[in-house]
């Protein structure tokens, strides 16, 4: 059935549903780029300088890193919420899967901010207290900072793995979007589960010339899917039909082209 998307007036109806799924969906995949680029970045003192936690390097760069993982951790839940409702019509099981998948991811990322925060705290209130031991201190942060960089291979890693194979799967079968996007998902996805898995044995590190090369197809999924996403939007299919006719005002249902 068409669908006219002007009323007698010649005035357009507002986006419809899908339209604006496919953005808030493809600007959410987008701030996870734009935020967990330049935190990494961003975590250097704490991360490289063992000595930090007594006072060495900048806390107000890892208090913002800190602040950019707690928002790429947000929208990443956001991104399956959103499209949920459009996964869900191809396969309940796996739209179910990305967003509990998603919000594990989102849970790791924050236990290790929570453990870089704890750093902070006890530079700002512990060294240089009386009776601190240096060494002490030194060794609990290096801790804390173990602590995060597993939640990194984890979170970021592993579990990106695990939305790939999800979220490519549906986008795949339902052609909601170039068959190539979720292509790259779907190859990409493997491909990082077992870098993460070399990485746990100690093959080589995550942020290694490997572990970068092998992490690049995922992130090109990501990536290409959130531009898509925003720029393009759903290809047609039955479920976009399906669903900008439920989501359209009842005096613009029926309406001929």
């Amino acid at each position: 059935m068409n669908i006219d998307r002007r009323t007698t007036a010649g005035k357009r109806v507002p986006m419809d549903a899908m339209r604006k799924t496919a953005l808030i969906a493809g600007g959410l995949y987008l701030i996870t780029f734009i935020t967990s680029i330049p935190a990494l970045a961003l975590k250097g003192p704490v991360l490289h300088h063992v000595n930090f936690i007594l006072g060495a390097g900048s806390q107000t760069s890892v208090i913002w890193a800190c602040l950019l993982d707690v928002a790429c951790a947000l929208a990443g839940i956001g991104t399956a919420l959103a499209l949920y409702p459009v996964a869900r019509r191809h396969s309940q099981t796996a739209a179910l899967g990305f967003v509990a998948s998603r919000v594990v991811e989102a849970t790791i990322i924050v236990v290790g901010v929570i453990s870089l925060l704890s750093i902070v705290t006890l530079r700002q209130h512990v060294a240089g207290a009386a009776g601190t031991d240096a060494a002490t201190l030194v060794t609990t942060g290096r801790s804390l900072v173990a602590i995060h960089n597993w939640t990194f291979l984890l979170g970021p890693g592993l579990m990106a793995g695990v939305n790939g194979l999800f979220l490519g799967y549906v986008m795949f079968k339902s052609r909601l979007v170039p068959r190539i996007i979720p292509t790259v998902g779907l190859i990409g996805a493997p491909i990082i589960l077992a870098s993460a898995t070399a990485t746990v044995f100690g093959a080589f590190g995550q942020t290694s010339t490997w572990g970068v090369l092998l992490g690049f197809p995922i992130a090109l999924w990501e990536l290409s899917l959130g531009v898509w996403l925003v720029v393009k939007g759903f290809k047609p299919s039955p479920i976009t039909d399906e669903t900008t006719v439920m989501s359209d005002p009842p005096a613009y249902r029926g309406v001929a082209a």
